[in-house]
């Protein structure tokens, strides 16, 4: 969510929006977007009597002629893939040396994109598989026993620190992940990358809390789930999740940056708007795509469910955010990736939905950015119609 873009980011200034629609009916031209990998059924305008596409589409075409920098929507009802439109606008790109540019891209289903801090949540899942067999004990395993070399910060507290408290956020660890990010070295991020030594940099940060008690948000809980599931896998994070997560999704080609030998859990990744929406259809799904069980039930639920009152009347998991939202005269729960610069993946299990989005406000925190990015998933909501 507030990810700080990693060094002394090159494109520091606040990013100007853009959009113009790549112009098509919403369910127009899938023969020619479609990736040899897509692996996604699509639905007729009149498959999905709940769905209503015109609205989608004209929604879509009210953030190109406002320039909102809403790059892409995605819409998967019922497991079929309903909507999706693509626009432009600007972006951080990434440049053959460390760091980006920014430029104004025109993007389709083969673009990939940062999904910042929606990484989280895809490490979540990765460690889930590690748990289901057996290559990690369980979310209760002590932190530092997976670090030998860490001995000398043993005392009684550091060693009540589990891996549940790294992916609730609930260290009790001071951390500061300021915002706007503009690599500012009082930026707790900042400092444990440049430190030589994440992992030991997060731990040595003063107790604020007891462990468990509170929510704090700290990319550096990410340095150490990443080392923790290296560590019990003997692959790397981007490696491990390649093989047992992605692969199976059908999902090639995505990008996971490393910082050292660990991959950056973070918000590291980038892949395919068309990839992240699968990712919600497997959390959707129970852990299940195509008929095979990726990842059990048993970890879906229990890092999806409402584990600690987080930020702005949300809550928190293992990795995966939750709040409420309200349709048709109802609350309804979503379950959400969330990534910095409007990134999000977005489940709403009381629709069979799932909205999937990117953006570029990676250095706008203004309310009116937040607004739209919030507005495409509850203009979303607003075209589906429920079933009871």
């Amino acid at each position: 969510m507030k990810r700080r873009e990693f060094a002394l980011v090159l494109a520091g200034s606040a990013l100007a929006s853009h959009g113009e629609s790549v112009r098509a009916h919403p369910l127009e031209g899938f023969a020619a977007t479609t990736s040899p990998d897509g692996g996604w059924n699509t639905a007729a305008d009149d498959d999905d009597k709940l769905v209503d596409t015109n609205a989608l589409g004209k929604m879509a075409d009210r953030l190109a002629a406002s320039g909102a920098n809403i790059h892409a929507v995605l819409v998967v009802h019922r497991g079929k893939l309903v909507f999706e439109r693509y626009l432009q606008g600007s972006d951080q790109v990434p440049t053959s040396f460390f760091g980006s540019r920014v430029e104004n891209v025109v993007f389709n289903a083969g673009t990939r994109h940062a999904m910042k801090s929606a990484t989280k949540s895809v490490a979540s899942l990765a460690v889930g598989i590690a748990i289901d067999r057996g290559l990690i004990h369980g979310v209760d395993e002590p932190i530092l026993g997976f670090f030998p070399e860490l001995a000398d910060l043993r005392t009684p507290q550091s060693d009540g620190l589990l891996l549940r408290h790294a992916l609730s956020m609930t260290l009790g660890l001071e951390w500061i992940e300021s915002t706007p990010a503009t690599g500012d070295l009082a930026n707790d991020e900042t400092r444990m990358y440049f430190s030589g030594d994440p992992c030991r940099y997060v731990l040595t940060r003063r107790a604020v809390a007891a462990a468990g008690q509170q929510f704090f948000y700290s990319t550096g809980a990410l340095a150490l789930v990443s080392a923790i599931l290296h560590r019990a896998t003997g692959s790397a994070l981007d490696e491990f999740a390649r093989a047992s997560l992605l692969e199976p999704l059908g999902i090639s080609g995505e990008e996971w940056s490393r910082m050292g030998r660990d991959s950056d859990a973070g918000g590291g990744l980038r892949m395919r708007p068309r990839d992240m929406a699968k990712i919600g259809q497997l959390v959707l799904a129970g852990g299940r795509w195509d008929g095979r069980q990726i990842v059990s039930q048993g970890w879906i639920d229990a890092s999806t469910a409402s584990l600690i009152k987080a930020t702005d009347d949300q809550d928190y998991g293992y990795l995966w955010w939750s709040g409420h939202a309200r349709a048709h005269r109802r609350t309804v729960r979503w379950i959400g990736a969330l990534g910095r610069g409007g990134q999000s993946i977005r489940i709403v299990p009381e629709f069979d939905l799932v909205v999937a989005v990117t953006a570029g406000y990676y250095q706008d925190y203004s309310p009116q950015a937040f607004k739209v990015q919030y507005g495409v998933f509850s203009d979303v909501l607003r075209t589906i119609s429920p079933s009871r």
